[in-house]
């Protein structure tokens, strides 16, 4: 079964709009864990508008699924990854002042550099991902560089399945097999809900881990955390006709 692994960005939005430490951002990372997530996702950037570097450091010894920290490799990054040592490391072209991530690599163009970051987070145990629109040439050249996975930029998918949900997978199918077939771990992140993760996950059933972050936050203001959770895990299990 594909995996799930909670963003909590969200979470330490909620708390920096406030101040002090409501909610608690390593309190909600072991309750995720303790409801069936099975690994926790965070992004910090420079700013630190929402996860920052010192919640990192706090969420290490608490995080016993899997901890998958996303960002941009700059040299602040990279020393970060250098002393947490996380279960894997989405790599995001994210600009500084991006609002959110909104594009993958162009793994053609930054060839050299990515070739240089994975090597060096692999050498430290570290399972490297590489975040790509679904573009064939992006996936191939991930995979040239040496990529553990890629995560594919499921923006476009979700934006596009109210109208035409097998239009706006295509794309997405032909990408995740390739990268089947050149060897690569398939993860998919952005803008995943309950609405159109079911119909990725049963049609991509190879998907290692989904990375799910605003509409999970934002469904369990209604719902709850655990109902929520399970929820979306629930999205993730396996069709019947697939067993």
């Amino acid at each position: 079964m594909t995996r799930l692994s909670v963003n909590i960005n969200k979470v330490a939005t909620l708390r920096n709009s406030r101040g002090g430490n409501i909610p608690n951002v390593v309190q909600v990372a072991i309750d995720c864990q303790l409801f069936g997530a099975d690994g926790i996702t965070v992004h910090p950037r420079p700013d630190e508008r929402h996860i920052r570097y010192a919640d990192v450091h706090d969420l290490q010894s608490k995080v016993h699924t899997e901890f998958n920290i996303e960002g941009n490799p700059t040299p602040e990054f990279v020393s970060l990854i250098r002393k947490i040592r996380p279960t894997q490391v989405t790599l995001v072209p994210d600009a500084h002042d991006t609002l959110t991530s909104d594009t993958g690599w162009d793994t053609v163009t930054h060839q050299e550099f990515l070739t240089d970051i994975v090597n060096e987070f692999q050498a430290m145990g570290v399972r490297t991902s590489i975040f790509v629109n679904a573009d064939l040439e992006m996936i191939r050249m991930a995979s040239r560089i040496g990529a553990d996975r890629i995560e594919l930029y499921t923006g476009p998918y979700a934006e596009e399945y109210a109208a035409d949900r097998e239009k706006a997978l295509a794309p997405y199918l032909e990408a995740a097999v390739l990268a089947k077939n050149l060897g690569l771990g398939v993860n998919a992140g952005h803008d995943l809900n309950l609405e159109n993760l079911q119909y990725i996950s049963d049609n991509i059933p190879w998907l290692k881990e989904v990375s799910i972050g605003h509409s999970l936050i934002s469904d369990a203001l209604y719902l709850g955390l655990k109902e929520t959770i399970k929820a979306y895990k629930n999205c993730l299990k396996v069709a019947p006709s697939e067993v």
